[in-house]
């Protein structure tokens, strides 16, 4: 009997290591997205299972939203009936996609679900543009014009809400939570200078302050809506990448040289991405709160081909394991979307089974499981 048993289990194991080693050759940790058709694209949204959206030039010469897979590659999106289109936030699964779209004479925000894409208005003037979407995909925020030629921020649940100003007369969103109840963005004030903003329903716009300049920008924001990452002005007038929670205020990143900016923030808030510059140089960088701020294309220069770099980071996956952004890749000597893959991160669900916390239950898990079966804790 525990002859039979042994049989099966080692016809089991062989069974998974074939399969992780067709996984393995198939996968990629980085990956460069190409193009439909031009020569330039740009990554802006990820998802918890690697689904990629962004913009890349069409071959008539405009930008086309597109919506990337492993296994399908990069897929146009279209436009609302103009030239011209770009995506900008993703769904937590990667079914719902949102940026704008232009119509002709105006350009309009759109919410992309199960292959059609919707016009979501304006505030009652001819411009809007989607900047995020909640994780469940229902609430889209971004930017649109009302009916005196002014942006406002938006948060859209089935109707455009105008989410108004810090006393000056535009705003902008560029992140939602998960649940779509906390907005951040920027807004002038009153003294028109325009400032880092989280709103709720029942506090309001709140101003998160600078770093001792002049203005801020909120441009992610956790899942729970505690952490906001974005841009401000320290006292010596660089921009710096922040990272804001209510009990500390607003944290100075710091920078790999003078300037960076922080455009992504993981789901528990731990994880930031970015860029810096530094001698006239981009890099995208990757800041935890153990180990300070990476650079990207230093910490994965195995991956890449020699003259290739990770250029911007603009988005993480909410588990932190995906991360994408823009870069040169010397390959195709074009400035590139890519997607990268640090093997790492938690996803914010949890699966029974899933025990590399990847937010998926596969060949990997039963392999953790496999190769340590029967081993004890000392």
């Amino acid at each position: 009997m525990m002859q039979m048993v042994h049989s099966r289990f080692n016809a089991l194991l062989s069974a998974c290591v074939l399969s992780l080693i067709a996984t393995v050759a198939w996968s990629q940790p980085l990956t460069w997205l190409g193009t439909l058709g031009g020569d330039r694209s740009e990554a802006y949204g990820v998802s918890n299972n690697g689904v990629v959206v962004g913009w890349a030039i069409h071959s008539s010469g405009y930008p086309h939203a597109f919506r990337w897979t492993a296994s399908e590659g990069m897929q146009d999106l279209g436009t609302l009936g103009g030239p011209d289109s770009e995506a900008r936030g993703v769904s937590a699964d990667g079914a719902v996609v949102v940026g704008w779209s232009s119509t002709g004479p105006d350009h309009r925000a759109f919410r992309r679900a199960a292959g059609v894409m919707r016009n979501l208005g304006t505030l009652g003037g001819g411009w809007s543009y989607a900047y995020a979407v909640s994780a469940d995909g229902r609430v889209v925020v971004g930017e649109a014009q009302n009916a005196q030629g002014l942006y406002r921020a938006f948060r859209w649940q089935g109707v455009m809400q105008d989410l108004g100003t810090l006393g000056g007369p535009e705003s902008k969103a560029y992140a939602v939570s998960a649940n779509g109840a906390v907005v951040v963005g920027v807004s002038k004030n009153a003294d028109e200078y325009w400032r880092a903003f989280r709103w709720t329903a029942s506090e309001g716009m709140r101003d998160l302050g600078t770093l001792g300049g002049g203005w801020s920008i909120a441009k992610a924001v956790s899942a729970d809506g505690a952490v906001v990452v974005g841009i401000a002005a320290n006292e010596q007038g660089w921009s710096r990448a922040f990272r804001w929670t209510a009990s500390e205020g607003m944290q100075d990143l710091g920078a790999l040289g003078n300037v960076s900016e922080a455009h992504g923030v993981s789901a528990d808030g731990s994880v930031v991405v970015g860029v810096d510059y530094t001698a006239g140089l981009r890099r995208a960088f990757r800041w935890t709160v153990d180990g300070g701020m990476e650079d990207l294309t230093t910490t994965y220069e195995d991956l890449l081909t020699d003259g290739s770099e990770l250029w911007y980071a603009f988005a993480i996956s909410p588990n932190g394991r995906y991360i994408v952004g823009t870069g040169y890749n010397a390959t195709t000597n074009r400035i590139e979307a890519f997607l990268l893959d640090t093997g790492t991160g938690r996803s914010p669900c949890t699966l029974d089974g899933d025990v590399n916390g990847d937010g998926i239950v596969d060949d990997a898990d039963l392999l953790i499981v496999l190769f340590n079966f029967g081993n004890r804790c000392p």
